[in-house]
């Protein structure tokens, strides 16, 4: 047996002793378990989280109206459309993303069971935002980064948020794309005893539920109502789960959530040959459609982030767009800010125009830019991989092949995808690992309510 599927082997074990979170009690047999009672014993209420988050440089962050980009959009819509457009500036955190929202409740139920460090396998800003947070308590961080190629070529976004990860003091393990990532994630968990600060556990999905109640809160603040859609960046399905837990919380269940995510179809992720054929590292269909389809891929029991539950539609845009919505952004509202919250900007700016002028459209995050964040250095590292940048209509582009970006605003669009298609992906994803052992009534009820189907949805899957 070697050393990898060695420790693969001990994933209960090892998992178990770096999270002490007991998952076990939540089973309800096979496929199913009790979502709603893990998520309440985090033992933290909101309002403590709310405290814990602000203690440590996290939340209560800006929600900006973003007139001219409305302007422009109302321009280009129907008489009397063009929904007001706000951003929730979470640029404004400690370490610059949402991200640290989760960090921080993660990082300090770690101090709290008396961990002495904290292990995060991310290429993202979660590292970033890990390490600042064990930074502040003291801990240990070691961030395990999918960075490379077979050729050791690194793209610059995800080289960008190493260094993050390093200025705030943690140690950075990168390696080439590749299964070997969760394998070495298992080992340093089994070598240090660290704590597993992963993205999907429940303390990190309530740490973002604070995130969905501030802007409900804000928007009623300043239109005197929730807001009318809230579109959100759809990668591994936290972003949006925790927010719009939050956003029920704050009794804004009516809003709309939208996830939106950059179109990779045709490239996969764990391609050795595909890994720097994408220009965004997050965000996009390549984690949105996977997690969203069987959310328990995650390296903890049970992934406390389950899209389907809460998504009421999913979009799509093209690279090319997600670049013109961080220049539209940047010039004409001042705000420079990373790739990830302009994917959904670029989705709002679209789905504004579809609504009415007295209705408003959140986009729900921003985060920091950086030098190898920038549209320029990402261009410039597709064009040096051999992908056509050009000016046009983006969408003739073809991912891995060519980035499109819009001549004119009137370009842009957004492409629907399928949610009962997604629902039957996901029951058929069930039933596989049922290999042909008849579901049970508890586990039928489960898999309704986890991908928001109907019982006979769930029983024609079985066809």
């Amino acid at each position: 047996m070697s050393k990898y599927s060695e420790v693969i082997a001990r994933r209960g074990e090892i998992t178990a002793r770096a999270i002490g979170f007991n998952y076990q009690q939540f089973e309800l047999g096979g496929l199913a378990f009790d979502y709603e009672q893990m998520m309440e014993n985090t033992g933290y209420t909101l309002e403590e989280i709310t405290r814990l988050q602000r203690d440590v440089g996290v939340g209560g962050t800006p929600l900006l109206e973003l007139r001219n980009i409305t302007k422009l959009a109302r321009k280009l819509s129907s008489p009397g459309k063009g929904a007001r457009i706000f951003v929730k500036d979470e640029a404004c955190n400690i370490s610059g993303s949402f991200k640290a929202r989760r960090a921080a409740v993660s990082v300090y139920h770690a101090a709290q069971l008396g961990f002495k460090g904290v292990v995060a396998a991310t290429s993202g800003n979660y590292g970033a935002a890990v390490a600042a947070q064990a930074a502040i308590r003291g801990l240990k961080a070691i961030i395990v980064q999918e960075t490379y190629d077979s050729r050791g070529l690194g793209q610059p976004e995800i080289l960008e948020k190493g260094r993050a990860c390093e200025a705030y003091g943690a140690e950075v393990i990168q390696l080439t794309v590749g299964p070997e990532l969760f394998a070495v994630f298992l080992q340093v968990l089994d070598e240090t005893g660290f704590f597993n600060a992963s993205l999907y556990t429940p303390f990190g999905i309530a740490g973002i539920e604070t995130l969905g109640v501030e802007l409900a809160e804000d928007l009623r603040q300043r239109t005197g109502r929730p807001p009318d859609v809230v579109v959100v960046t759809h990668a591994g399905g936290g972003n949006v789960t925790g927010t719009a837990r939050g956003l029920r919380r704050a009794g804004a269940a009516a809003s709309q959530i939208v996830g939106a995510s950059v179109d990779l179809a045709g490239l996969h992720m764990a391609s050795d040959t595909d890994f720097n054929r994408k220009s965004f590292t997050t965000g996009h269909t390549g984690f949105g459609v996977p997690f969203a389809t069987w959310p328990d891929r995650a390296d903890v029991p049970r992934n406390a982030a389950r899209a389907l539950r809460y998504l009421d539609r999913y979009v799509t845009v093209t690279q090319g767009e997600a670049f013109y919505a961080t220049e539209m952004l940047a010039q004409l509202e001042g705000l420079e800010r990373g790739p990830a919250g302009n994917t959904a900007l670029a989705a709002a700016f679209v789905l504004a125009q579809q609504m009415n002028a007295n209705e408003t459209i959140v986009v729900q995050e921003t985060e920091y830019t950086g030098a190898g964040k920038h549209p320029n250095a990402q261009l410039t590292f597709a064009r040096e991989q051999g992908i056509k940048v050009s000016l046009g209509d983006p969408q003739t582009s073809v991912p891995g092949q060519s980035i499109i970006i819009p001549e004119h605003p009137h370009q842009m669009s957004i492409k629907d995808i399928n949610l009962n298609g997604l629902r039957l992906s996901y029951l058929r994803n069930a039933l596989e690992r049922k290999g042909g052992v008849p579901l049970t009534p508890v586990e039928i009820d489960f898999l309704a309510e986890d991908c928001r189907a109907t019982r006979d949805l769930v029983l024609a899957a079985k066809q």
